[in-house]
């Protein structure tokens, strides 16, 4: 995406096309362009795209967790004045944007959740043991997706870079400790904002089982399925993953 990071107040954030809101709610190591085939679609599509950059890395250790992400990202929307928001996480992001619904309900209208956190995920901060080893990092880089090769080079150097750096490994240590410790199973059944849930059928960081189970608590829910497809939809199968939220935007009337 070449659209320019703005940074106002603490907010550093990208914003692109007129309409309703769609705050973009990026994982743990995932950057702001996991995200460019949704915004350059959506964007020209009645929708205004805002992706903040969350302070994943820049958060005091003991602010370090899900809920603290939370009330951040409605710092934000307040600092930005809106209102009846669409949120749409992918991994960690997704969590983020249950915890908020949970918190501050009147604020959001609709939810998209992407191979979401906030049930279970597989050892998300874990494993790292072997940290120096690029191949051992890589590895687990193409693990993400069902097809290797989505895990670029640039991809690979950015996992790499951040387990080895010990401040962001400490973080990221914290954040899946925070993820397993706020797990919302008995919080799903009383939100009742709509939400879509895209997933990926080959998902190893958040089984298909944990579609199903997010499906089942959430009260107004649609689930949606892409075969071949591992943990970040949205880029593995950007088109479909459109062409689904599109669809499903259509129907609800949003």
């Amino acid at each position: 995406m070449t659209h320019r990071l703005k940074k106002e107040k603490n907010f550093s954030y990208l914003e692109v096309g007129e309409g309703q809101p769609i705050i973009i709610l990026h994982g743990l190591m995932g950057g702001l362009s996991n995200f460019d085939a949704v915004s350059n679609y959506f964007s020209v599509k009645g929708y205004k795209i805002i992706i903040p950059e969350l302070p994943i890395y820049s958060m005091s250790l003991l602010k370090t967790n899900v809920k603290s992400f939370a009330n951040y990202l409605y710092d934000f929307i307040e600092f930005k004045e809106l209102n009846d928001v669409i949120l749409l996480g992918n991994s960690l992001g997704g969590h983020i944007g249950l915890f908020h619904t949970k918190l501050y309900p009147k604020k959001v209208k609709a939810l998209i959740i992407t191979g979401s956190s906030g049930l279970y995920e597989s050892a998300m901060g874990g494993g790292y043991t072997k940290r120096s080893d690029y191949e051992v990092i890589r590895k687990k880089a193409q693990d993400v997706f069902y097809d290797p090769e989505v895990a670029t080079k640039e991809i690979v150097d950015e996992v790499y870079e951040t387990v080895n750096d010990r401040n962001k490994l400490i973080k990221t240590l914290a954040i899946a400790k925070s993820a397993i410790r706020h797990n919302m199973s008995k919080d799903l059944p009383k939100m009742n904002v709509p939400t879509c849930i895209i997933w990926g059928k080959n998902d190893i960081v958040t089984p298909p089982e944990v579609a199903t189970e997010f499906h089942e608590l959430l009260p107004d829910s649609d689930l949606f399925w892409i075969d071949k497809c591992g943990h970040a939809a949205m880029m593995e199968h950007p088109d479909e993953f459109n062409k689904i939220l599109d669809s499903w935007l259509t129907a609800r009337n949003f």
